[in-house]
């Protein structure tokens, strides 16, 4: 086509060689194709932009090309003019180019869905009663069924350990660097890969249920959500497709009037008024984050389930984390051994953890896993609401609470013992044929990531706040070591939303974090409801933001990655309608007595590396 169009010929000096009778339907012919074929995507799109009442780049580009192929074709039937197929061809070209790498980009950001998908397995390995293995579609696999998992295979389904041991790679899934170890007890998550050992594994949930379902449809859900810059976004396209609209009849009609050009002069600037103002860049630049953003947040285990809470994150000002679980393990270890009447550390543990090996309480439990070893133990006998007794080489031994230990009139006037109990610490007592040989004082131990999460945060200019309903000495304590400056003790579950309200009143944006079960009124109420270390249950519908991980740090990442999405949403809108703004003019032909003059294939890829810009800026978000 561009061989046979005149002015393509006249630039080649080709006029001779190349023309023959008839050449001119024969490129309305080829030009009709290309129309109809090459412009079909623009022709439909403006239909479908038509009948919902909102006109956009469809529209722009579908009136555009119309008009050139009416023109040119009412020229080559008799109507006095030039043809401009060449222009019409090239335009379709460049639209679709930018159009597919637009869709590149777009498939790009989205892929973390189908990846996500890909990483269950199609197979897996049933049990039978009798206990034969049986190959089955993972899709028949249902609740209670027994599968094996061997060495370097994937889970095929959410289930629980029943025998075996092995370490598991959950990193593709929760973002956890590290292998996991698992053995009887343990909750696996399907589709991550099993070590060297071999897992047998109970079912628990499938389907729907499943944490990747569920995980795929938190990302989908986000990434078709709009946030409030969207919202922005979306306005300004329309009317900045109104403007092109009537920027393209404008043009035609100052043309047409005080130029003296011609309508063929006339028409293909108004053309390329309509093309280059087309507000692609402008459309794709919040989507295009947004698809990013959401993707690499799935991929550390961070779960949006509400864009808008999530964008506000950019703003907040003070987070309230909950102590036990969140900041804390929630579960009970030896912080302190002290031993008294010259006994030592070591043996004062050792003589604890043999009476305490029979018992179930989480206070034995954590004496048994922090000892080295126990002794032979006789005659145990649990104590009720006190402790523990037994012999230990012939000796009565005894591990008891602080009103037990008054009852046996003794007294613990340590000033050890006196500084452990006045920061909340659980303290039982070594009784040995009736000596007080020692104390041993329990907490709920400090994550180790917390500490570095209070810092980050403060250092973001973020106040750190703790709420717990643990008594008033156990949350100083844990105030104090981590730097938290102020901290709500005692607090009552139907009581948590009132102090998220209290902070609120301050005017401070605020985020509440917590397990998303007990914390599920306060989630509500904050600004933005983070649920962490949800594990396989991601359905915390209170929560707006889903932490798979029981890691504090993982809610600095929110904040930051909100942050840094914002910024790239604004260096997107700022490219594309400054974009805009500069290229109507030139459209228009004001440089034209300079020289300068834009044909609508050129407008056409103008407007085409604006798009690519906005998504190529979209694609270098990266988690901070």
């Amino acid at each position: 086509m561009l061989l046979l169009s005149p002015a393509v010929q006249g630039l080649l000096g080709l006029e001779q060689t190349l023309s023959f009778p008839g050449d001119a339907f024969v490129l309305w012919v080829l030009a009709t194709v290309v129309y109809l074929y090459g412009g079909y995507p623009f022709l439909k799109g403006l239909r479908g932009e038509l009948m919902k009442a909102r006109p956009g780049m469809m529209t722009l580009i579908g009136v555009a090309i119309t008009t050139a192929y009416l023109y040119s074709s009412a020229v080559v039937f008799g109507l006095r003019g030039k043809v401009f197929f060449w222009e019409l061809v090239t335009l379709i070209d460049v639209m679709l180019l930018g159009h597919w790498m637009e869709m590149r980009s777009v498939m790009g950001a989205s892929r973390a869905l189908e990846e996500l998908v890909k990483l269950m397995p199609s197979d897996a390995h049933r049990l039978t009663p009798e206990g034969e293995m049986v190959d089955v579609p993972v899709q028949e696999l249902q609740v209670g069924d027994r599968v094996v998992v061997k060495p370097g295979e994937r889970v095929p389904a959410d289930g629980v350990v029943v025998s075996g041991g092995s370490w598991v790679d959950q990193s593709l899934l929760t973002g956890e660097s590290k292998p996991v170890e698992m053995g009887p007890g343990d909750e696996v998550i399907g589709g991550s890969v099993n070590g060297e050992g071999s897992l047998t594994v109970e079912v628990r949930k499938g389907g729907r249920d499943s944490y990747i379902f569920q995980m795929v449809e938190l990302v989908r859900r986000a990434q078709e959500g709009k946030t409030r810059t969207q919202d922005l976004a979306d306005r300004a396209a329309l009317a900045l497709t109104l403007v092109a609209l009537g920027g393209g009849v404008l043009t035609l009609a100052a043309s047409l009037l005080g130029g003296g050009k011609g309508l063929a002069f006339s028409l293909e600037r108004s053309v390329t008024v309509m093309v280059i103002a087309c507000p692609h860049a402008l459309g794709l630049a919040i989507p295009l984050v947004v698809a990013v953003s959401t993707a690499l947040a799935a991929k550390r285990g961070l779960l949006i389930r509400d864009r808008r809470a999530f964008e506000g994150a950019k703003d907040l000002r003070a987070v309230i984390f909950d102590k036990t679980g969140t900041l804390t393990e929630g579960v009970f270890r030896v912080t302190e051994v002290i031993p008294l009447d010259g006994q030592g550390e070591g043996e004062v543990l050792r003589l604890a953890a043999t009476v305490e090996q029979h018992s179930e309480h989480p206070v034995a439990r954590a004496i048994v896993e922090a000892s080295e070893g126990a002794y032979p133990l006789e005659d145990f006998k649990a104590l009720p609401g006190r402790g523990a007794r037994g012999r230990v080489e012939g000796r009565e031994v005894m591990v008891v609470g602080p009103a037990y230990l008054e009852e046996l009139g003794l007294s613990a006037s340590d000033p050890r013992v006196s500084r452990a109990m006045q920061r909340g610490k659980t303290v039982v007592f070594l009784v040995v044929e009736g000596t007080l040989k020692g104390a041993i004082a329990l907490s709920d131990a400090i994550k180790p990531e917390a500490r570095e999460a209070v810092l980050a945060l403060r250092r973001m200019g973020v106040r750190c706040l703790m709420l717990t309903g643990d008594n008033p000495q156990a949350a100083r304590w844990v105030a104090e070591e981590l730097g938290i400056e102020e901290y709500f003790a005692q607090v009552k579950p139907h009581e948590t939303a009132s102090k998220v309200k209290e902070v609120q009143a301050r005017g401070l944006p605020v985020a509440m974090t917590g397990d998303g079960v007990n914390d599920a009124p306060a989630l509500a109420q904050a600004d933005v409801g983070i649920a962490i270390g949800a594990g396989t249950d991601v359905a915390a519908e209170a929560a707006d933001v889903i932490l798979v991980r029981s890691n504090p740090l993982d809610v600095v990442a929110v904040i930051r990655l909100a942050r840094a999405t914002y910024h790239k949403m604004v260096q997107n809108l700022a490219w594309a309608t400054g974009y805009n703004v500069l290229a109507i003019p030139l459209a228009a032909g004001v440089l034209y007595p300079w020289g300068v003059l834009l044909s609508p294939a050129v407008g056409a890829a103008l407007m085409s590396v604006s798009t690519v810009i906005v998504a190529v800026n979209a694609r270098r978000l990266k988690m901070a």
